[in-house]
C-alpha cells in the first residue's frame, strides 16, 4: 500500500462505522422550531412595555376619571378594579388574565376588550389586505422598470415618485386623494366602509363575519359589493402607496444586482435580450427580499393604519385606538396594542416560514 493511501474507502468500512450523511430537513426543522419559540418572548416582552409604560402617567381609573369625580369616588373604583395595590401583583395577575385569553374591560364603555377587537379588527385586516395588494401591484412592477431604465429619466422619475410617497405623512396623502377623487371628481365616497344602504343589508345577514367584503359577497347582491370596494379603493391607496415605494427600492436594488452576475452575462453574451433577461433571470431572485420583509411592513401598516382609519373614518382598530386614547381608556389601548403585537408576531413567524421555502439559504 502507498504511504499516500492513508486512509480507507468508505465503502470497506462496516455500515455501522459508516459517517451518516447530513439530515437536510433537520435545518429546516430547526429552523422552524426557533423561530416559533422566539415569538413567546418577544410578545412577552411587548405585553410587559405595553403594561409599565400606560401606567407612568398612574393608573387607568385614575387617567380616565381624574377631575370628573371626587377624591372618595375616585378612590372607591380604584380598590374596586384593584388598581390600589402594589404594581407587580397588578402585573401578574394581568399576565394570568392574558393566558386565559382575558384582556379586561373596557373603563368607558365596560365592553370587554375582546368583543371590541373582533368588532374592529376585520377592518383594519382588510385595510392592511388591499393595501398590500396595492403595493405588489405598483411596487413591484415599478421596480422592474427603474431597474431596466437604469439611470435613465425614467429611472429618476420612479424614484422621486417612491420617495415622495415614503415621505410624504400618510394622512395628508390620504386628504389629497380625497380633495381630489372624491371632491373634484365624485369617483369615489369621501369615507366610512360602506354606504348605509349596504350596511343594512350587510348587518340582516344570519352570519355576517365584520369583513365587508366577504359579507357583501353572502349578500348576493352585486351593487353591494361594488359600494363596499369603492370605499376601500382611496384609503388602500393612500395606505399601499407607502409600502409601494420601499418594494420598489428593493426590487430596483436586487433587480440591478442580478443583472451584473456572472450567469446573465453568460446569457446576454449569447445574445439573449434585456427583457427576457429581466424576465427570466432577474425576476425571482428580486421576490425573495420582498417576502423577508413583508413581517416589517404589516408593522407599519398597522402603525399606519391608525392614521388612515381616522383620515377616512375607516372604523377598524386604528380609528378606535385613537377615541380610547382621547378617552384615556388605557385598559382598551393596552388591549388594542397587545393585540397588533401578537398579529406582528404571528405575521413574522408565517414570513419565515414562506422565506424558508422561496430561499434555502435562509434556514442556515
Amino acid at each position: 500500500m502507498s504511504t499516500l493511501d492513508t486512509t480507507a474507502p468508505t465503502e470497506d468500512l462496516p455500515a455501522a462505522a459508516r459517517p451518516k450523511p447530513k439530515s437536510q430537513g433537520g435545518g429546516f426543522g430547526r429552523y422552524l422550531l426557533v423561530r416559533f419559540l422566539l415569538i413567546f418572548p418577544t410578545i412577552f416582552i411587548l405585553v410587559t412595555l405595553v403594561f409599565f409604560l400606560m401606567r407612568t402617567t398612574g393608573d387607568p381609573i385614575t387617567a380616565s376619571q381624574g377631575g370628573r369625580l371626587g377624591p372618595e369616588a375616585l378612590a372607591e373604583l380604584r380598590h374596586a378594579a384593584g388598581y390600589d395595590r402594589p404594581i407587580l401583583i397588578q402585573y401578574f395577575e394581568y399576565i394570568g388574565q392574558l393566558l386565559t385569553g382575558n384582556f379586561g374591560e373596557t373603563i368607558t364603555t365596560g365592553r370587554p376588550v375582546l368583543e371590541v377587537l373582533a368588532t374592529y379588527g376585520p377592518a383594519t385586516f382588510e385595510l392592511a389586505f388591499y393595501s398590500l395588494i396595492v403595493a405588489f401591484v405598483v411596487g413591484i412592477p415599478l421596480g422592474l422598470l427603474t431597474a431596466y431604465y437604469r439611470d435613465k429619466p425614467q429611472d429618476a422619475v420612479f424614484r422621486v415618485f417612491a420617495i415622495y410617497w415614503y415621505a410624504v405623512p400618510i394622512f395628508f396623502a390620504g386628504l389629497i386623494l380625497k380633495l381630489i377623487f372624491s371632491v373634484w371628481l365624485h369617483w369615489f365616497p369621501v369615507a366610512g366602509r360602506a354606504s348605509v344602504g349596504a350596511e343594512l343589508q350587510m348587518q340582516a345577514l344570519p352570519n355576517k363575519t365584520g369583513f365587508y367584503t366577504i359579507d357583501a359577497l353572502l349578500t348576493g347582491n352585486p351593487e353591494v359589493l361594488g359600494d363596499v370596494l369603492s370605499h376601500a379603493v382611496l384609503p388602500s391607496i393612500a395606505l399601499g402607496l407607502y409600502t409601494a415605494g420601499i418594494f420598489l427600492r428593493l426590487v430596483r436594488t436586487n433587480v440591478i444586482g442580478t443583472l451584473s452576475t456572472d450567469y446573465v452575462d453568460a446569457a446576454r453574451s449569447r445574445g439573449v435580450g434585456e427583457l427576457r433577461l429581466l424576465r427570466k433571470h432577474a425576476y425571482r431572485p428580486a421576490l425573495i427580499p420582498i417576502i423577508t420583509v413583508i413581517g416589517l411592513q404589516i408593522a407599519l401598516l398597522l402603525a399606519g393604519a391608525v392614521l388612515t382609519e381616522t383620515t377616512f373614518e375607516w372604523k377598524g382598530l386604528g380609528f378606535i385606538l385613537v377615541e380610547f386614547i382621547e378617552n384615556r381608556d388605557y385598559v382598551a389601548v393596552q388591549g388594542v396594542v397587545v393585540m397588533l403585537a401578537v398579529i406582528v408576531a404571528l405575521t413574522n413567524f408565517i414570513v419565515d416560514i414562506i422565506a424558508a421555502f422561496i430561499d434555502p439559504r435562509v434556514r442556515y
